[in-house]
């Protein structure tokens, strides 16, 4: 319970230090917050995970309407399933499938490829919601052609996605690996 706390206060404070949870690329923002979500799922499985991903989704889905990280996050993540229901499935993909392979695989190499699709869960879960749910407002909203909206998306899942999911692949084994050690006493 108390590593629960600790990494759900990591997360309020990568929400609100600037540079820490969302680095500014452009017009995008490349993401950490997953780290803490992935670092939970490994070390206490995949419960935990999904607690620590909620923590993240309600703090986006309420900075939404506050303090939005993006104009686009003022339409996009005021939707619960856009902004919660992906960051909780980070901690379920990557807690289930470190406890499928844990025992398959060397310890560390399951936590790279846990890591990497509890990533790549996020990005594809949250842009392919934001194709299916705002695609025909995009046109209404931003005047942009629809036909234009998946190639955009598309970019995202190479510039922020594939970055994010290497990023955790290394990280998160480094910190789980000595959390594990220490908790499984």
């Amino acid at each position: 319970m108390v590593l629960d706390s600790l990494l759900c206060a990591i997360i309020i404070v990568q929400n609100f230090v600037p540079f820490f949870g969302y680095i500014p690329l452009g017009p995008l923002n490349l993401t950490t917050l997953h780290l803490t979500v992935i670092v939970a799922a490994l070390v206490l499985g995949p419960f935990d995970g999904a607690l620590v991903g909620g923590v993240w989704g309600l703090v986006c889905f309420i900075r939404a309407f506050i303090w939005p990280t993006s104009p686009l996050a003022t339409i996009v993540f005021v939707n619960p399933l856009v902004s919660v229901v992906p960051r909780i499935l980070i901690g379920v993909v990557s807690g289930y499938v470190f406890m499928w392979l844990r025992n398959k695989i060397k310890l560390s190499g399951a936590m790279m490829i846990a890591s990497l699709l509890g990533a790549l869960t996020n990005t594809i879960l949250v842009l392919g919601l934001i194709f299916l749910f705002y695609r025909g407002q995009a046109q209404v909203l931003y005047a942009v052609n629809v036909a234009a909206l998946l190639p955009y998306l598309e970019g995202v899942v190479v510039t922020n996605g594939i970055p994010e999911a290497i990023m955790a692949a290394v990280i998160c084994p480094i910190i789980s690996l000595p959390l594990l050690k220490r908790y499984q006493r």
